[in-house]
């Protein structure tokens, strides 16, 4: 017996060697092929400033299937793992999640598309998108045309994806479909209060509001709203019919003044109120998507934010970049709704977001084709309005946001912590044990010129309003699950992003 036990034991020691060699080799592979850059799902990444919900930190990230398992200062890190990605200096921060973005697949993919358009989220470091019900065709009002965008992002999509439903009159009273939508998977619901421009998504009044309210109380899950009345409709088509210049900015200005923006939120807050706790809405939550006043319908949120309404708001990067006055006659690149306005407004805006008055940052990345933004033609009221943006909200929040003093942690808070929360997700918008590993890198004190040569993935990158524009903060690389995905100009062989549902 002693004999057969020696003449095992090197067999058997062969064996185990063999065992650990393949457990190594295997925990450092990616789930699937062609996900990732980087060869390995269990590593490290360091860096000296890494943004954690406890502040920034010198240390490491360690990463294991997908999801962060430990953080460690440096102190407590001996940096001895064979696979660590240090990037010295560089800024690891939470992936963005943007929760307004226009991909317009199905039905319009010559616009943007998934591809292009989740390629350009992670060359700017978003992580997650949330896709709007809108523009695509069909529109995201029912089961079937919510299976159908399903279909159009699987194997498409770089970075994780969720979708929001639309709230329109065909369904708002109809609580058995919208209460189908919402359990196949939408995030929430969107709906507009005055003309969106797309035949399938007409608008809805405080009446179809309340009846989503109501649903989606049960499911606390959010409606978001564009939040413009039409006001003086005879004075707008004057102005359209008149002799005031069409390639004039100005023009078109008077077309949405802020009074459209404070009567759709003075309605809406009549029915906010029920969402106080202990209200009859108690459960739903409203969020009032590209704020643009910065004056009267500020100041009503504000109140109504005092008076326990449960009640979020967004502004967005052209908002806070651009200004009415130095739009140039004709750039149609500019035009959005609600419209860029004064450079006091702009101020104001800066104010409020670094006040905590509004709530967080959306790219509302609207594009289309160059035809319909009339750019040869300059017609600011013909042109499709919609600012094409995915790429570059983190380096344009910063670059524009430093006069004001910008942290580091206030982008984190704005572009990651605080939409994880509107949209539910709790695994997400933070560098903490547990959460999934999206991570975006990036140096803030590194400049570039976005011009022609700069590598732009969006699908036509001729009608962005940056473009021209120098800017500071290059992403460096985005990691979406433990996945590199984007690293300096090059994205992962396979679109391994994720479709989210609700459950």
């Amino acid at each position: 017996m002693d004999l057969l036990q020696w003449r095992l034991l090197p067999l058997l020691t062969l064996l185990v060697s063999f065992l650990f060699l393949f457990y190594i080799q295997n925990s450092s592979k990616p789930s699937q092929s062609g996900c990732s850059l980087f060869p390995h799902s269990h590593y490290w990444i360091a860096s000296k400033r890494i943004v954690t919900p406890l502040g920034i930190i010198s240390g490491a990230v360690e990463v294991k299937g997908g999801n962060i398992i430990s953080i460690v200062e440096d102190k407590d890190w001996n940096g001895k793992s064979n696979q660590v990605v240090d990037y010295d200096n560089a800024v690891v921060m939470p992936g963005l999640i943007d929760v307004h973005a226009h991909l317009d697949d199905p039905g319009r993919a010559e616009w943007e598309g998934f591809s292009s358009g989740t390629k350009a989220a992670a060359a700017g470091g978003i992580t997650t998108l949330i896709d709007m019900p809108l523009n695509s065709f069909p529109s995201t009002i029912s089961t079937e045309t919510l299976k159908l965008k399903i279909e159009a992002a699987e194997k498409s999509i770089y970075v994780d994806v969720g979708f929001w439903g639309g709230l329109v009159p065909e369904n708002a009273f109809n609580a058995t479909a919208l209460e189908a939508l919402l359990n196949a998977g939408v995030l929430g619901l969107k709906s507009f209060m005055c003309p969106s421009g797309i035949n399938d998504f007409p608008m809805t009044d405080a009446n179809h509001i309340k009846a989503g309210l109501s649903v989606l109380a049960k499911y606390k899950r959010p409606l978001l709203v564009h939040s413009e009345i039409e006001q003086d409709v005879e004075s707008h088509l004057q102005v359209e019919d008149g002799g005031d210049d069409p390639r004039s900015y100005s023009t078109y200005l008077k077309t949405r003044p802020p009074s459209w923006e404070e009567a759709a939120i003075r309605e809406l807050l009549t029915v906010t109120k029920d969402t106080r706790i202990g209200g009859p809405g108690e459960g739903a939550h409203l969020h009032v998507v590209h704020l643009s006043d910065a004056s009267s319908s500020l100041d009503l949120i504000k109140e109504a934010k005092r008076r326990g309404d449960s009640l979020t708001v967004e502004t967005c990067p052209h908002y806070l970049a651009f200004s009415a006055e130095e739009i140039p006659d004709g750039d149609t690149r500019f035009k959005c709704a609600p419209p860029i306005r004064d450079a006091a407004n702009k101020e104001n805006l800066w104010n409020a977001l670094m006040e905590g008055h509004i709530d967080m940052l959306s790219s509302d990345h609207s594009p289309t084709v160059p035809e319909l933004k009339l750019l040869n033609d300059g017609n600011f009221l013909r042109a499709w309005g919609g600012i094409s943006s995915i790429q570059f909200v983190l380096p344009v929040t910063w670059s524009f946001g430093r006069k004001f003093g910008v942290t580091l942690e206030q982008l984190a808070l704005w572009w990651s912590e605080r939409p994880a929360k509107l949209a539910r997700q709790h695994l997400k918008g933070a560098i903490a044990i547990g959460n999934h590993a999206d991570v975006v890198v990036w140096e803030p004190e590194v400049e570039f010129d976005l011009n022609d040569d700069h590598p732009m993935y969006v699908k036509n990158p001729s009608i962005s309003a940056y473009l021209g524009k120098r800017l500071s903060g290059k992403v460096l690389a985005t990691f979406v699950r433990g996945n590199l995905v984007y690293k300096e100009g090059n994205h992962a062989p396979a679109a391994c992003g994720t479709p989210i549902l609700a459950t």
